[in-house]
């Protein structure tokens, strides 16, 4: 009987794990190291689920109806990433503003919706554009903000070695982009 399930994606990144630690003067075979290879893959796959997930299935019809037309916020959801470049770790709080018209998100959507982003490969500046856009998608807000705020490993453990830097990036949609008075609330409730 022929099995159609494919293999777990970690089963597949094992012995490019064990290649790395072999290549890099370790022996994989040492007592401390014969697990990591296994223990790396799962790992990776866990931070990379997003790739494997998809907005509309993530919402599950979490969007009601509402006659809210001021500001929604919700603000210091944490997350973790991985900078596309070095494969290293980027890792803050991101905050969600967003104008109503008609239809609310359940407020663990956000986070949902900001995991789902963050667990891929990413620059921060595009991570903030797609939970911009994914909130607007599913709620047709007159307006959308977004903020994040994040400490790059790769900026901090390597190269310039700067322990103390923090990146703020920022995506204005509609309303929060066009008025200059909303914007400013929204930047205000999230200090």
């Amino acid at each position: 009987m022929k099995n159609d399930t494919p293999a777990p994606i970690y089963e597949s990144l094992v012995p490019h794990y064990q290649a790395i630690i072999k290549n890099i003067g370790e022996d994989p075979e040492r007592e401390g190291l014969v697990d990591t290879p296994v223990r790396a893959a799962k790992a990776m796959e866990f931070l990379t689920k997003g790739y494997r997930q998809d907005l509309q299935t993530l919402v599950n019809g979490a969007v009601f109806t509402s006659d809210t037309d001021e500001l929604v916020i919700v603000k210091d959801i944490e997350f973790y990433s991985m900078c596309e470049h070095h494969l290293l770790p980027f890792i803050g709080k991101c905050h969600i503003g967003y104008l109503p018209k008609g239809k609310v998100l359940g407020l663990s959507k956000f986070a949902r919706i900001t995991d789902m982003f963050a667990r891929r490969l990413q620059i921060q500046e595009l991570f903030t554009k797609q939970i911009a856009e994914a909130v607007q998608e599913v709620t047709g807000a007159a307006g959308v903000a977004v903020v994040v705020e994040a400490r790059h490993l790769c900026m901090m453990m390597r190269g310039v070695e700067k322990q103390n830097s923090m990146m703020r990036t920022s995506v204005m949609l509609g309303e929060l982009r066009e008025n200059a008075t909303t914007r400013q609330e929204f930047l205000k409730l999230i200090d």
